[in-house]
């Protein structure tokens, strides 16, 4: 499945709701205004400093916003998960996949980017209607911390609303595995979405021994579905 199905060119014309209302009709959407309002309600919130992105999912592989700069960057008190049960784009109403979320404790290695401050407003409006599509996100102000222990920036970073419908932290292995083997929407599956972040993390150089446990179990649950074990 081509990785590169959610294009900034889909963002920008309202793709990603016409997919929703195609694919899951019933599903509640952040209006413009409410994403608006988010939006300013983080810009207002920024930090002194260079505006950065932390990304630890897919922003690391396919970010669709322009960047200025990339480096390895550790935030303390969130850890990656799939957390994140999703109806489309990579799953269905069906059989909903999974995709990742900042959940609270422990710390995460990831990319943070630097963004233009020239095109900072325009450039994030885009990240919200990709990011903020259902509110299943509280976007926050993290410390970035680089290889050594300091700290270089602060970066807008996606965190899990654990009080949002379509949390899905704590589930059993047994039940990801099935989720993430199986599971498939309009851009792609689950699967693939995880192959890709693993991917995007070794070319980054970055560890990540449980995701890359995660994706052998995948691996393994798709070949024994596909020989029927």
């Amino acid at each position: 499945m081509d990785k590169h199905i959610l294009t900034r060119e889909m963002i920008e014309s309202g793709g990603i709701d016409a997919l929703v209302a195609r694919e899951a009709p019933t599903m509640r959407v952040l209006t413009e205004a409410e994403r608006s309002a988010s939006l300013q309600a983080t810009l207002a919130a920024r930090p002194e400093g260079d505006a950065w992105l932390f990304a630890y999912g897919s922003l690391i592989w396919n970010p669709t916003i322009a960047a200025v700069e990339s480096r390895t960057a550790r935030i303390i008190g969130w850890h990656r998960a799939f957390c994140l049960s999703t109806m489309i784009g990579r799953g269905s109403l069906a059989n909903p996949g999974l995709v990742l979320g900042l959940d609270a404790g422990g710390e995460c290695t990831g990319v943070a980017l630097r963004l233009c401050e020239e095109k900072l407003e325009s450039e994030l409006s885009i990240l919200w209607k990709r990011e903020m599509l259902s509110g299943a996100y509280i976007p926050r102000w993290l410390d970035l911390f680089d290889e050594s222990g300091a700290r270089f920036g602060s970066a807008i970073a996606f965190t899990i609303d654990p009080a949002g419908l379509n949390y899905a932290g704590g589930l059993a292995p047994a039940d990801m595995i099935r989720r993430l083997a199986t599971a498939t929407g309009a851009l792609g599956s689950s699967a693939d979405y995880l192959f890709q972040t693993r991917d995007g993390l070794h070319a980054h150089g970055i560890p990540d021994p449980a995701l890359d446990r995660l994706a052998e179990s995948v691996l393994a649950a798709q070949a024994a579905g596909k020989t029927g074990e």
